[in-house]
């Protein structure tokens, strides 16, 4: 017997693009994708004073469509989609029964009966697969896996909106926050979103792949002078970690609810049903029994993911995420604490190659971006 072949990493449409200026190439859910070119520490303090210029084509999309499309979106995700206007996003979660995470996704109105959801890379045919169940029965909705439509290219720092604005002649800042609009950017047809990953201001800007490396090219060209800069996976981690932005298959998932990672604000509780509201319901009225935290080391040491954590002499859990940011020049991390040890300013200790470190509870975002 031999083993099973295993299926080589797919490529996103500026695999050539990334290679050619030098990224470091890893796997990450199941696609080739680069995790830093010049450095993971340069890329993030680019994005925080200028701007980063990412490649986010491995993130799925699927689209429903119908005269109950509206009524099916409800069904499956837990915010209130008919609080969206067309032209406007959400965050939200695809929820199990039991109020966990199945994913958490971006909800784009398109039209009255038009939706884009966006998803998580890792889990594409997994989300796709239960949206396709959960909204049958539903009416006239029909959902469609569309991800190799799309390629979607991230500009996020303080300069984005300058850089993309002297590509377009779409006004974008008339474009809200979690909101977008259509047009031509570098003569390229585009959906231009105001939304992101980094904690900054920027866009994520949606278009056909075979278009893909105009966009790249001419961002990087116009944007190059201001201190645009590619960059990478590890540094979008780092710069969603300083943010408190919840990473799924880490910070959240199938063992962890929606009110336990702090985002009951995702919650439509006005909504009559959805998948997960009985459970989340419940939840709310009793209380948490933990609580997803922030917190940064007090005495020397870095918390990596997966790192034990404890409250006195007792092993609670690990750290979902954590690292030493390059921005704040903090060692900060995400766990789930026990709901009386989860205050700010409360003490917990994460072990570090076998010796217990102490950390302190913080309030999260660890980091937000300067207004005005």
């Amino acid at each position: 017997m031999t083993d099973a072949p295993v299926a080589a990493p797919l490529k996103t449409p500026l695999h050539g693009r990334h290679v050619a200026l030098g990224a470091k190439m890893v796997s990450f859910g199941g696609w080739e994708m680069p995790l830093q070119y010049s450095g993971i520490t340069e890329e993030h303090l680019a994005v925080r004073r200028a701007a980063g210029l990412f490649d986010v084509s491995h993130m799925g999309e699927i689209e429903v469509a119908g005269a109950d499309a509206l009524a099916a979106v409800q069904r499956i995700s837990t915010n209130d989609a008919a609080r969206l206007e067309v032209g406007q996003a959400q965050y939200s979660a695809l929820a199990t029964p039991e109020g966990t995470f199945v994913d958490d996704l971006l909800v784009y109105r398109l039209g009255d009966e038009h939706f884009l959801l966006v998803v998580n890379a890792a889990t594409i045919a997994k989300d796709f697969a239960w949206i396709r169940d959960g909204i049958q029965g539903v009416g006239d909705a029909v959902a469609v896996n569309t991800s190799s439509r799309y390629s979607l290219i991230a500009v996020q720092g303080p300069r984005a909106l300058e850089i993309v604005q002297s590509l377009t002649e779409v006004d974008l800042a008339s474009i809200g926050y979690y909101r977008f609009a259509t047009g031509e950017v570098a003569n390229v047809r585009s959906t231009i979103s105001r939304t992101g990953y980094t904690g900054e201001d920027g866009f994520e800007i949606f278009v056909a792949p075979q278009v893909a490396e105009r966009l790249w090219g001419a961002l990087l060209s116009v944007g190059a002078p201001a201190g645009l800069r590619p960059a990478g996976l590890g540094a979008r981690d780092t710069l969603r970690l300083e943010a408190a932005m919840r990473l799924s298959g880490q910070d959240i998932d199938e063992t962890t609810s929606v009110l336990e990672a702090g985002l009951g604000w995702i919650v439509g509780w006005e909504k009559p049903e959805f998948v997960g509201r009985a459970a989340l319901v419940r939840q709310r009225a009793a209380g948490v029994t933990r609580q997803l935290v922030g917190f940064e080391m007090v005495e020397r040491g870095i918390a990596r993911h997966g790192y034990p954590v404890y409250v006195g002499e007792d092993r609670v859990g690990v750290v979902t995420s954590g690292t030493r940011t390059p921005f704040l020049e903090k060692a900060i991390g995400l766990t789930y604490l026990p709901r009386a040890a989860s205050a700010p300013g409360a003490e917990c200790a994460i072990e570090i190659r076998g010796r217990r470190v102490r950390a302190r509870v913080v309030p999260l975002p660890f980091y937000k971006r300067p207004r005005g």
